[in-house]
């Protein structure tokens, strides 16, 4: 069930860490894909010794970003798992250098920090044997279908199937009972097999037995309780409370040739395009396979925790702002609504325009500095309640490097016209 706070978290970090991490490669989809055989990626294990994990630095880290919760991988579709199972013997204890729970450091390191502590778990898991009705190495993308799960008799109904959600249930039961409160349970991987086969109503109930205060992201087939586009941020506001999972680079986990890292003033312009149709953004790093995070992701993460802390006020507590067509850029709202919030990305040639504000305005400043801007409406026909534009001058050495924040004070909760037009018949 939803909780108060996720909504205004405005800012969580992924991290995607396991074996994968040790040549660099794709989380799972690389044996998947083809890319690599199952038996040379599960080979990855020797050299995955976690042997800099300091996860008290890495929670001083996102605080020092702003985020407000965390989530780690742990356990990936190749189905290694970051804690000690006792479901089988694939997890990090067991088969790694590591040789050692990595979840626990982690879960209590956020809680000493006041961060919310999120697990991402995957429900399939290609490395399973009851999984499918094909051995682990034979599952790829051209062999593991839905018409693959069709060869059991009885379908779901199935032992093996049903042998299967007992270790997948056991896995969960471990994560929830094992690591104190958990925040947010954001799951993966459940489009193969169909609806019928997971019994995701019956796992939500049993989740919330177990942990009665997470919230569950969206990929539970209907059952969770927010959305998760990821990669390609929306252009228009996603219904309901929703969250936009994106990497640094372009991997999720590691990979040692991508160097394609997106800069501080493009990440907080996407932050500031998320916060402004009310989502969280979700920002994904990959650690090394010895736990380190690499130099470039810390750079960017104090970065924009640097330009968050300078702007707190346009972020924490805020909602969506403007609608489309009203300012050229992304805004938010205060939780009064008495407040506007713009973010100026790019240098203004004179004055930045605002449409279709009715309200009187007490007073325009720059977030940060505090200096006041002068503004005009130009327009409109008030007696109509038609408002003009309202035109703010923007100075030079008021504008931030990444992005700059106007703050407009308004003598009540906004007011918006967002009408098509229509002609005056009275002056």
């Amino acid at each position: 069930m939803m909780q108060d706070w996720f909504p205004q978290a405005k800012l969580g970090i992924f991290l995607h860490w396991g074996i994968y991490a040790v040549n660099g490669i794709p989380e799972s989809w690389s044996f998947f894909n083809g890319e690599i055989s199952y038996d040379d990626y599960m080979k990855q294990c020797a050299g995955f010794s976690a042997e800099n994990y300091d996860p008290q630095e890495w929670a001083a880290l996102f605080k020092r970003a702003g985020a407000q919760y965390a989530v780690l991988t742990t356990k990936h579709h190749d189905g290694v798992a970051l804690w000690d199972t006792q479901q089988n013997d694939l997890s990090v204890v067991k088969q790694t250098p590591a040789a050692r729970d990595l979840i626990a450091p982690y879960v209590e390191a956020l809680r000493q920090h006041d961060l919310k502590v999120g697990f991402y778990y995957s429900h399939l898991d290609w490395s399973q044997p009851d999984y499918a009705p094909i051995s682990a190495n034979q599952r790829t993308k051209a062999t593991l279908t839905q018409s693959t799960f069709e060869q059991w008799e009885n379908g779901p109904n199935n032992p093996i199937w049903q042998r299967f959600l007992k270790f997948h249930r056991g896995q969960l039961e471990e994560l929830c009972t094992q690591f104190g409160p958990i925040d947010l349970l954001w799951f993966d991987g459940d489009w193969t097999p169909g609806d019928e086969w997971w019994e995701m109503s019956e796992l939500r109930e049993q989740l919330h037995a177990w942990q009665p205060n997470a919230i569950l992201n969206s990929r539970m087939r209907g059952h969770g309780d927010y959305q998760t586009p990821e990669q390609g941020i929306p252009i228009s506001q996603p219904e309901g409370v929703w969250e936009f999972c994106v990497t640094v680079n372009d991997s999720w986990g590691y990979q040692k040739q991508d160097h394609n890292h997106k800069s501080v003033r493009q990440l907080v312009r996407m932050f500031c395009e998320v916060i402004g149709m009310g989502g969280n953004l979700l920002l994904d790093i990959g650690p090394k396979a010895d736990g380190s995070i690499l130099p470039e992701h810390i750079e960017r993460l104090e970065g924009l925790g640097a330009w968050i802390k300078k702007h707190e006020e346009a972020v924490y507590p805020t909602g969506a702002g403007l609608p489309h067509g009203h300012f050229y850029g992304a805004s938010t709202l205060s939780a009064d609504q008495r407040t506007l919030y713009l973010f100026v990305f790019d240098r203004p040639w004179d004055e930045i325009a605002v449409k279709g504000i009715r309200n009187s305005i007490k007073r325009v400043s720059v977030v940060g500095s505090g200096t006041d801007l002068s503004y005009r409406k130009i327009g409109g026909a008030a007696w109509m309640d038609i408002p003009g534009v309202l035109w703010i001058a923007v100075p030079e050495n008021e504008l931030d490097t990444n992005a700059t924040v106007i703050k407009i004070e308004l003598d009540g909760a906004l007011d918006l016209y967002s009408g098509s037009g229509h002609a005056i018949e009275s002056n």
